[in-house]
C-alpha cells in the first residue's frame, strides 16, 4: 500500500502525483496542510525530519515498510519499482537519461522558486510589488522559457521526444500555472507554446484538477 503525504500545491508533490498518474499507480493521499504548520507535527518529522513534503511511505499490513523523501527521488524510486511506462530514456543511452535529470534538475531548483516569486510578486496590487524580485524572477523565468524552447526543437513532444518523462512532471505544474495566470509565453517560442498546451491536454496533468 502506498500512502503519499502532501499537500495540494506544492509544485514538487504535483510532480510526483504527476508520475503516479503515468504509472497508473493506486495510493492513498494523506494531506499535509502546510497553511496549518502540520508539517512540524511530531507524526510527520517521524517521517521526514526535514519537514518538506511530498513523503512517499509503503506499508504492508499497517506496517511502514519504507519511507522515501523528496520529489526527485520519490520519482526514481517509482521508476525502478515500476519500470513500464517508463519515464526516462532506455538505459541503453546514458547521455539522453542524463539530460532528462538535468533538466529535471533545472525545474526544482531554478524554474520552480522563479516561477513562485514572479507569481507572488504578480498578486500583489502593482504599487506594492518588488521591482528588483521581479525583474530577477522574471529574468529566470525566461531563460527557463529559452531553454525549453531549444529542447523542444526538432517536432520533440515532450522533453524526452515522443516519450513523457520526468522531466516534463517537473515542469509542469509552474509552467502551466504561469500560462493560466497570464505571464504569456513570448509568439517566438512556438514549441514551448504548444508544448504548455500539450501538457494542459495530458490525463495525468489534469488528474491535479485547479493547479
Amino acid at each position: 500500500m502506498l500512502k503519499l503525504y502532501d499537500y495540494p500545491q506544492c509544485p514538487y508533490g504535483q510532480k510526483t502525483r504527476i508520475v503516479l498518474a503515468e504509472k497508473q499507480l493506486d495510493y492513498e493521499f494523506v494531506l499535509v496542510d502546510l497553511r496549518k504548520n502540520e508539517q512540524h507535527t511530531p507524526e510527520f518529522l517521524a517521517l521526514n525530519p526535514l519537514h518538506r513534503v511530498p513523503v512517499l511511505v509503503e506499508e504492508d499490513d499497517g506496517e511502514i515498510e519504507l519511507i522515501v523523501q523528496d520529489s526527485t527521488i520519490i520519482d526514481e524510486y517509482l521508476e525502478d519499482e515500476y519500470p513500464e511506462p517508463s519515464l526516462l530514456p532506455g538505459s541503453g543511452d546514458s547521455a539522453a537519461r542524463a539530460r532528462i535529470r538535468e533538466l529535471e534538475d533545472h525545474a526544482d531548483q531554478f524554474f520552480v522558486l522563479a516561477a513562485g516569486t514572479l507569481l507572488a510578486e504578480h498578486a500583489k496590487p502593482a504599487e506594492s510589488r518588488d521591482p528588483e524580485r521581479l525583474r530577477r524572477a522574471k529574468e529566470e523565468v525566461d531563460k527557463t522559457f529559452q531553454i525549453l524552447e531549444e529542447a523542444l526543437q526538432g517536432g520533440r513532444l515532450w522533453l524526452g521526444g515522443e516519450q513523457f518523462t520526468i522531466a516534463d512532471a517537473a515542469f509542469a505544474p509552474r509552467l502551466l500555472l504561469l500560462v493560466q495566470r497570464q505571464v504569456e509565453i513570448p509568439n517566438n517560442m512556438p514549441a514551448l507554446r504548444g508544448y504548455a498546451d500539450r501538457l494542459g491536454k495530458r490525463d495525468s496533468v489534469r488528474r491535479l484538477g485547479a493547479l
